[in-house]
């Protein structure tokens, strides 16, 4: 696609110089929701169909996944919600960290300590630990207070996200990069 003049945004999404994309990843205001990239951060998304997934402000809420249930709910007149979750101060912080790591392929530790009143380091120590493999890798580099994703790195996203994402278990793994390849 970069042959056909698109340009990498980022994961898997290309845009046109000069699409509203394009300018987003350029001036570092690129967002990323379940549909991929946007320019629309912090945009409530309400979720129609089985399965779906709304986000609004900091809660999510996943609907029915069998059609029988969902439909069911839609009859009875109730909103077709299964569950949901409300994000912790800790979910809101690492959520902004893989945020910048996937949109803008660098982060800026000070950026995360003014905002959240924080010591990035000490905070993410267990992930930063963890970055070994991809610095050796030529994947990342961390110096001056910042991550920086080097050009290949980028094909590889979110393995560098993965680091602060506290959900997953950190495990060793000699394929560590072919999961989410």
């Amino acid at each position: 696609l970069t042959s056909a003049g698109y340009e990498f945004i980022g994961m898997d999404h290309f845009a046109k110089p000069g699409d509203d994309l394009a300018k987003a990843f350029h001036e570092k205001r690129l967002y990323r929701n379940f549909q991929g990239y946007s320019t629309n951060a912090g945009t409530d998304l309400y979720a129609m169909g089985i399965t779906s997934i709304s986000q609004f402000g900091n809660v999510y809420a996943q609907n029915y996944k069998t059609e029988k249930e969902y439909y069911a709910a839609l009859d009875d007149g109730i909103i077709p919600v299964m569950k949901g979750y409300s994000m912790t101060a800790d979910d809101i912080i690492r959520k902004e960290v893989i945020m910048k790591i996937m949109c803008d392929f660098e982060l800026d530790f000070s950026t995360i300590e003014k905002k959240f009143n924080i010591n990035f380091e000490e905070y993410f120590s267990h992930g930063l630990n963890d970055f070994d493999d991809l610095i050796s890798d030529g994947l990342v580099e961390i110096k001056d207070h910042k991550i920086k994703v080097a050009e290949m790195g980028r094909l590889l996203i979110r393995n560098v996200a993965m680091k602060f994402d506290g959900f997953l278990e950190r495990k060793e793994d000699s394929g560590k990069y072919s999961r989410t390849v």
